[in-house]
């Protein structure tokens, strides 16, 4: 059964060394502040055989000014883009380790937790997100693949440099080009190591 067209996420990355100077950019594109500097912790959930993470899929909380449920899936019938394209389902709920908690006598555990920061813009209908990571800076663009390339465009972004993978599968890839003896995505993580998202980035 393919997505139900309204539950599609379709967004594109880039990685932007200088959000400072990128977000006035913004400013004078027009864009509209949304939402201000936010810190956000996510976990992420999953079987013990890693399940989820084999069939492409995502079961993730997040903390920041609410608690949101997210889950996320590759299904059939996916529409071709040169976007990333992922069925999304959300919703907020009260109670983070309460859930948490259900989610173990589930059969699910924390898998990996990663940060960030996140300051979100609206940019005609495309939202426009300025991600800190601790291995690096990105904008995140979503809407309809139309909407987003016109962003692109506009804000004199190079279209060939975009970034379909998620913050984890870069992850997983530095990890391995470094041989880091951690999963989480975490800034404490990284904290006095001489390490970028760049080193495995074209």
């Amino acid at each position: 059964m393919g997505a139900d067209q309204q539950n599609l996420e379709v967004e594109v990355k880039f990685l932007v060394p200088d959000l400072a100077a990128f977000r006035e950019r913004l400013l004078a594109a027009g864009a509209e502040p949304k939402k201000p500097r936010i810190f956000e912790r996510n976990v992420r959930f999953d079987t013990a055989d890693e399940r989820l993470y084999q069939e492409l899929s995502l079961l993730r909380l997040r903390q920041d000014t609410a608690v949101t449920l997210t889950y996320k899936g590759t299904p059939e019938n996916l529409p071709q883009s040169e976007a990333k394209v992922r069925e999304e389902l959300e919703v907020q709920v009260s109670d983070f380790d309460t859930l948490a908690e259900i989610f173990k006598r589930l059969g699910f555990a924390p898998m990996q937790v990663y940060e960030k920061y996140r300051e979100t813009f609206q940019w005609q209908d495309v939202e426009i997100v300025l991600d800190e990571l601790p291995y690096g800076n990105f904008i995140e663009l979503e809407g309809d693949e139309a909407g987003i390339k016109t962003a692109v465009s506009h804000l004199n972004l190079n279209w060939q440099d975009r970034i379909v993978d998620n913050y984890l599968g870069l992850m997983a890839q530095l990890k391995a080009h470094h041989n880091l003896p951690f999963n989480d995505l975490t800034f404490a993580n990284f904290t006095d190591l001489d390490v970028s998202i760049a080193d495995i980035l074209p």
